[in-house]
């Protein structure tokens, strides 16, 4: 459990500790996600990916962030009956976070400088972009928010074959 990344914790939407830590050995893929964007409907296919690819050890773990658009302006509770009656949503939520600027979460703050984005920027542009950790806890995949997450299916699955 050396990864840095392992280090990284904050509240799931209930307000349990949500540790990165607790996933050491899974592959994860690590989302930042809003209830009222347009790429919303990719919480189909994150649960998919989670439903079909858990037990072998994926976890997805959803960041809501209210920074694009305001986009995701609710209370934990309102994001989390959202999540679940809309979509069902089962895999990990967190609280809300920022993700780009002085108030962006030490774990984007690892994640963005771990792998630069399309453009060679760090900074995340839009809700849904995606990272993909490694079962040793290396970031060894970034994505942008348009990318399906079925397009990461082959991806995961090499990952999780290791």
């Amino acid at each position: 459990m050396s990864a840095p990344i392992y280090l990284f914790e904050t509240r799931a939407l209930d307000g349990r500790l949500l540790r990165l830590a607790d996933y050491a050995g899974k592959v994860m893929l690590l989302v930042n996600v809003a209830s009222k964007c347009g790429y919303t409907p990719q919480y189909d296919g994150l649960e998919s990916l989670w439903n079909d690819c858990g037990e072998q050890g994926l976890v997805v773990i959803g960041f809501p962030c209210n920074q694009f658009g305001r986009q995701e302006p609710g209370t934990s509770e309102e994001i989390a009956e959202f999540c679940q009656t809309k979509y069902g949503v089962t895999f990990p939520l967190s609280e809300r976070i920022d993700v780009n600027g002085k108030d962006a979460h030490p774990l984007y703050r690892y994640l963005t400088s771990a792998i630069a984005g399309a453009k060679g920027d760090p900074e995340i542009p839009w809700n849904f972009s995606k990272f993909l950790v490694d079962r040793e806890g290396k970031v060894v995949g970034r994505f942008v928010p348009g990318d399906p997450p079925a397009m990461l299916r082959p991806r995961i699955e090499e990952l999780l074959a290791r």
